[in-house]
């Protein structure tokens, strides 16, 4: 009786040991990011540098840019040269909240890349809580990676003074804190991206952006999180080049995961999260 309950007791370590030897030494990697972004109204005349605007005065003094989720996944081997893993194309891609039935197809964009975004699809939306999971069939066979809880959005105060936008000078570092996580829960991975805005409402190249972008980047993240756990976020003053300049600062709260099937690397990642968004003017 003795034996049989530690035999029994034995086996679900005995089960999740196999599993992550079998992730180990899987050839297939998979990252991937399901973000989402609110819609934003920004005061015409704080883009125009004047200071009588008001945020929503009248609906008259707004341009908005609307909410968006995107999802992106790169499928692919470590049989690269160099550490950079080898794409796979022609993978079924899906992305779908477990326990419901509305997959959402990534398009295929080459060399081993998927993607979608709300702009093209409604089924593809954000809902924080759910665990979300990202799958690709080739030759008959599923790999599976898994986001657990995905995280809402956290409100970040300093991008919101009274006067409804951040003031500083050009080539300046801005810095905010953090709230405080719910107690026993690790503080989610933040990100910050930069974007400047022309006087009437269209959006520049990103002039700053902690994001990881190649599959490398991504599989550097899963060895050092805690980077990207700080309480203190500080953006670099090259991330406000230009004087009297509007930039929309993005701030993503995301929480990571990774392979669920065997057969998958274990430094597979997956990011999935929604952002907080301010509005900083230069003098």
């Amino acid at each position: 009786m003795s034996a049989a309950a530690v035999v029994s007791l034995l086996s679900p370590l005995a089960c999740d040991l196999e599993k992550t030897g079998n992730q180990l030494s899987a050839d297939h990697v998979m990252v991937g990011t399901l973000l989402a972004t609110p819609q934003v109204d920004v005061s015409a005349t704080a883009m125009a540098g004047y200071d009588a605007g008001t945020f929503g005065d009248g609906g008259m003094d707004v341009v908005s840019f609307p909410a968006q989720t995107a999802a992106f996944m790169f499928f692919g081997t470590k049989s690269g040269a160099n550490a950079q893993p080898e794409g796979v194309s022609g993978a079924t891609v899906v992305l779908q909240p477990v326990g419901t039935t509305t997959p959402v197809t990534l398009n295929g964009q080459g060399g081993g890349s998927y993607g979608v975004t709300s702009d093209s699809t409604d089924a593809l939306t954000y809902a924080s809580g759910a665990t979300y999971a990202f799958t690709a069939d080739k030759d008959n066979v599923r790999y599976v990676g898994q986001v657990e809880n995905s995280p809402p959005k956290e409100a970040i105060a300093a991008l919101h003074p009274p006067e409804g936008f951040v003031r500083l000078n050009a080539n300046t570092a801005f810095g905010f804190d953090r709230p405080a996580p719910p107690a026993n829960t690790d503080r989610t991975l933040g990100f910050v991206t930069v974007v400047p805005l022309s006087a009437n409402g269209e959006k520049g190249t990103a002039t700053y952006s902690n994001v990881p972008t190649s599959p490398v980047e991504f599989l550097q993240l899963a060895a050092v999180p805690a980077t990207f756990r700080e309480a203190r976020v500080t953006i670099p003053g090259t991330a406000f080049p230009n004087p009297k300049q509007t930039y929309l600062v993005i701030f993503q709260a995301v929480r990571m995961g990774g392979a669920e099937s065997d057969n998958l690397f274990l430094g597979s990642v997956l990011l999935a999260g929604t952002a907080e968004v301010g509005i900083a003017r230069t003098n």
